[in-house]
């Protein structure tokens, strides 16, 4: 936004150099295909052996939203998520709650990336005191965002590839303990996703818990103006659920059939990953397996890290939240520190947390940002532009996004209740901060630029003028 009787401000522009699979590996990699093995243990007990039928159920829910999402993006071609969809398509004091749900996914994803680091510490390292684990991993993130937010999309490609060679191997060697009579002593097998007693509101709650894994297909829609073609991005959206989804389903059917209970894994069924390495292929496979889910954990808290700054500085910078604290770069790392700082400090909670809470607390706002994303489908194509004349329309625009609101919203009333408590607390801190910002809800609030670059970009002497303002430092000692 530009000041008012000064120079337009300038900004980089986004180089168009993402090609369909990269923008698709980026997705997957933000997803961490190895967490299908850390909720693995809640899972499996919520569904009595039936972790495989969960993840069809949310992978079902997902593609309908990833459906909507893709439609989305051809309507608002630039870099966008929910909060501008429904802006756009339905009212920005919808749009801002929208949005106001999904900072809390953006600030506790850090968090649980912290605690899934101290859960696999724990397991390898009994003896030592789990705060100190917290302590180091959320001071290497945050001090490692601190000095760069830069990534890369080939180093993603690299641990992306990592995690998925070890979870074939894992799969390879299940399999010859499967033939060998481990575990349920068959390849095929119906057990994981039917059987006597298997309860459907269980296997709902337990799709909640699963959704968590699909988190981040959406954040490849802030690529949308680095693609190479922006019309490849519905597809890029698609395959991006769809192959991670049958990543999670195959060694989520395997991971079943080895271990059809919990008994294995003692008292660890919180993340059982460590353990099930352990039992599979001894401490050296236990050693790569943890590696595996450590750097994909860890190349995820990077990138969630940064973005949740980067999101809060956006929002800064546009006067949405305080300006003067978050909207702050400094001017010696051009990163806006504080927001990392506070970031950091947030992840601290990871100490006591459990993951099934911090993973139902995040699909709270994630499942109501979903949800809306479907119904901005219907506003913005069916309504607004009064596309439902025909029978392919009505499908296309009204049937299909509609099934998806359903869909997501049946998921989102199945929540753990204390993530509908928490998350409800969370709502209400929105609802009356949007309420003292637009003076009763008489004035729409400010809108913020999903798009606008954060970092590298050109200053111009009005740039320089407005950092240095909100530095607090003057210009001309800069």
């Amino acid at each position: 936004m530009p000041k008012q009787g000064g120079a337009p401000r300038q900004s980089g522009k986004l180089t168009r150099s993402l090609g369909l699979w990269a923008i698709v590996a980026l997705g997957l990699g933000y997803m961490t295909p190895t967490v299908v093995f850390d909720t693995f243990g809640i899972v499996s007990e919520m569904t009595e052996g039936s972790v495989p039928m969960a993840y069809i159920v949310a992978l079902v829910v997902m593609l309908f939203t990833a459906i909507s999402y893709g439609k989305m993006t051809r309507a608002f071609p630039s870099a966008g998520s929910a909060y501008t969809y429904v802006r756009e398509s339905i009212h920005p004091n919808v749009g801002f709650m929208v949005g106001w749900t999904s900072l809390m996914d953006y600030l506790l994803l850090p968090m649980v990336n912290a605690l899934i680091i101290r859960l696999y510490m724990e397991q390898m390292f009994p003896d030592v005191p789990k705060e100190i684990f917290v302590i180091v991993y959320v001071i290497a993130v945050t001090a490692i965002v601190y000095f760069s937010m830069r990534g890369t999309s080939s180093v993603n490609g690299l641990l992306l590839t990592f995690a998925i060679v070890i979870i074939i191997v894992f799969i390879v060697m299940v399999s010859f303990q499967l033939m060998a009579g481990e575990g349920q002593g068959t390849l095929v097998s119906a057990r994981p996703f039917v059987h006597e007693g298997l309860d459907m509101g269980m296997i709902l709650a337990a799709a909640t818990i699963v959704c968590f894994s699909f988190i981040g297909f959406d954040a490849i829609t802030m690529y949308t103006e680095e693609a190479k073609d922006a019309r490849i991005m519905p597809k890029a959206i698609t395959l991006t659920v769809l192959l991670g989804g049958l990543i999670f389903l195959a060694a989520g059917y395997f991971a079943q059939l080895r271990f059809p209970d919990n008994t294995p894994f003692g008292e660890f069924t919180d993340d059982p990953l460590p353990q099930i390495g352990l039992i599979v292929g001894g401490q050296v496979f236990q050693t790569i397996f943890v590696t595996a889910g450590f750097v994909a954990t860890m190349a995820s808290g990077l990138a969630s890290h940064a973005s949740v700054s980067r999101m809060l500085l956006v929002m800064g910078r546009n006067n949405v939240i305080p300006r003067r604290f978050f909207g702050y770069i400094s001017p010696k790392t051009h990163t806006p520190t504080w927001n990392i700082i506070l970031v950091g400090v947030v992840s601290l909670a990871a100490m006591e947390f459990s993951l099934e809470i911090i993973a139902s607390l995040i699909n709270f706002g994630a499942l109501i940002a979903f949800t809306f994303v479907n119904l901005t489908v219907i506003a913005h194509y069916a309504i607004r532009q009064g596309r439902r004349k025909t029978p392919g329309e009505i499908f296309t625009y009204i049937v299909m996004p509609g099934v998806g609101a359903l869909l997501t919203g049946l998921l989102w009333v199945n929540l753990d209740n204390i993530a509908l408590i928490g998350g409800v607390i969370w709502l209400a801190a929105g609802i009356i901060y949007l309420a003292v910002i637009t003076k009763g809800f008489r004035t729409q609030p400010d809108a913020f630029d999903e798009a606008q670059p954060v970092t590298g970009f050109n200053k111009t002497v009005d740039e320089e003028a407005e950092l240095a303002a909100i530095d607090g430092e003057p210009e001309d000692k800069r």
